[in-house]
């Protein structure tokens, strides 16, 4: 595990992180960004630069609605099978499109070499928890389950707004809100 990515948020309040990943995309993000709004619950959304160019529109509702965004590299690289310079300058394109000092590798897989030269630029982001909402073996439930059980001050909670994802994001992202929202937690945007 690498100490010098952000794993979790060091503080004492009841305060969540709730990210997505992949987006902007077709439905599935404007349905999270209503369910966060029904909830007055913000998050931040780690963007793949094509999916940016493609979905401007949602793309600034994101933003303007006071949700953070991340660099999501522009073509969604896995970093263990791409050579450093190529996987660079593909974050850096994506940079281009969101300007965020926020950083997540795709599938969590990126190299020593690459979080030296990125880290200079860029906040590199990881998780403590993931849904696993994109996995079309588990169910709604059992994605809430694995938020529920392993959740608390300071976690950084991965979903995904993508279409893979959509069947069980949409029907467990308001119960986990709410869940947590009734134990009386904030929840808050990485900057």
């Amino acid at each position: 595990m690498y100490s010098d990515v952000l794993w979790k948020v060091d503080t004492k309040e009841k305060e969540l992180y709730l990210t997505f990943d992949d987006g902007p995309t077709s439905k599935v993000t404007d349905l999270t960004l209503d369910i966060l709004k029904d909830f007055d619950a913000k998050g931040t959304f780690f963007c793949i630069g094509k999916n940016v160019k493609k979905h401007p529109k949602i793309f600034k509702r994101i933003s303007r609605e006071g949700h953070a965004i991340g660099n999501h590299t522009f073509d969604h690289l896995k970093g263990w099978k791409t050579k450093n310079s190529e996987y660079v300058k593909n974050v850096m394109k994506c940079d281009d499109l969101v300007g965020s000092l926020l950083f997540r590798p795709p599938y969590g897989k990126i190299k020593r070499a690459q979080i030296n030269i990125l880290k200079e630029h860029f906040k590199i982001v990881m998780w403590d928890v993931l849904s696993e909402d994109y996995n079309s073996d588990l169910t709604p439930k059992d994605c809430f389950k694995m938020v529920e059980k392993q959740a608390g001050r300071g976690s950084i909670v991965v979903f995904h707004d993508s279409k893979k994802a959509s069947k069980n994001l949409i029907k467990a992202l308001p119960k986990i809100l709410e869940l947590f929202k009734n134990q009386g937690y904030k929840f808050k945007t990485l900057n």
